[in-house]
């Protein structure tokens, strides 16, 4: 249980350095963390993953007591993620849809899985994946937001064949 702990404390400053960056937004503060924990399992060769996932798989059966402890740290760690995700919520980064803690669950859950494959496959690839798709479609910012760059291309684009057209 000790090593559950100062894994978890270890993980809580890795946290806490990416989502309370207040230099970049919601929605870039939970990109960073993805990409620091990438960077961490990249030195380790993805071979070594989460040990709480690892935890969660391997003893959480034979002790009640860690059973127990996980959950009081996934929902912790839920909040922590579900706080940033509802300010990226409140400034229009991410669509109001979902709740943030189902979101914050959804991200941690996913995240996890693709740790797992990732050790399996010795690769980055299902987390690059899950980092793609999950900030393309969950994630995505509002076509509000994203709307104003894909119009001064579109503009640009019509001008420009507004000028062949002329010729």
């Amino acid at each position: 249980m000790e090593v559950l702990e100062r894994y978890f404390d270890y993980l809580k400053g890795l946290i806490s350095d990416a989502l309370d960056d207040q230099s970049l937004t919601p929605r870039r503060r939970l990109k960073r963390y993805l990409n620091v924990i990438t960077d961490k399992l990249k030195r380790d060769r993805w071979m070594i993953g989460c040990l709480i996932g690892d935890f969660s798989l391997q003893a959480s059966s034979h002790s009640k007591l860690l059973r127990q402890r996980l959950d009081r740290i996934f929902r912790e760690w839920r909040s922590l993620f579900a706080t940033c995700i509802a300010a990226a919520q409140a400034a229009g980064e991410i669509d109001s849809q979902f709740d943030a803690a189902d979101l914050a669950e959804f991200l941690l859950a996913s995240w996890e899985g693709a740790i797992l494959r990732m050790k399996v496959e010795r690769s980055p690839a299902a987390l690059e994946r899950f980092k793609t798709i999950a900030f393309e479609t969950v994630f995505k910012q509002p076509q509000k937001l994203a709307a104003t760059k894909p119009q001064r291309r579109a503009t640009k684009r019509s001008t420009a064949k507004s000028n062949r057209h002329r010729k």
